[in-house]
C-alpha cells in the first residue's frame, strides 16, 4: 500500500482534521503493534505498509507482556497527547482497520493468533462465536 492511500484511508475512518494526526495514531499504534508480533507475521505485514510505516513495525521496543486490547488502547493514550482512553480507542481502531484492510485473511489470522483475544474487534473483523 501507498504512503499517501494508507494515510489517507487513516484519516478518513478517523475522521482526523489533517493527515499530520492521522500519521501521529498510525506512528503509535503500528509501534505498539510491532512490539507485539514476531517472526514471519510482523515481516509479512510490513512489506504491505508503506516503507516508513514498515521500519516502525520492524523496528519496535519489545514489550515484557502482550498487552490486553483494553491495556493495549490505554498505551496509545499515554503514547498520544492529549488522548484519552476514548480517542485512544477510535485511532487505535481507525489504523489498525487500515492495516487489516492491507492483509490477506490469512495473514490477518496468523496476527490475530499472536494477540490476546479481543483484538479482532480492534482491526474491525469481530470474530463470531
Amino acid at each position: 500500500m501507498r504512503w499517501q492511500a494508507f494515510l489517507e484511508t487513516v484519516q478518513e475512518r478517523g475522521a482526523y482534521p489533517t493527515p499530520q494526526k492521522a500519521e501521529r495514531a498510525a506512528r503509535v499504534v503500528l509501534a505498539l503493534l510491532g512490539a507485539h508480533l514476531v517472526g514471519k507475521e510482523r515481516s509479512e505485514l510490513a512489506a504491505r505498509l508503506p516503507e516508513t510505516f514498515a521500519l516502525i513495525l520492524l523496528n519496535p521496543l519489545q514489550a515484557a507482556e502482550p498487552l490486553t486490547p483494553e491495556r493495549f488502547v490505554r498505551a496509545t493514550a499515554a503514547w498520544i497527547e492529549g488522548a484519552t482512553e476514548q480517542t485512544a480507542a477510535w485511532d487505535t481502531s481507525a489504523v489498525l482497520s487500515v492495516v487489516a484492510d492491507a492483509c490477506e485473511e490469512d495473514l490477518l489470522h496468523r496476527i490475530l493468533l499472536q494477540l490476546p483475544p479481543g483484538y479482532d474487534v480492534l482491526f474491525g473483523r469481530p470474530v463470531s462465536g
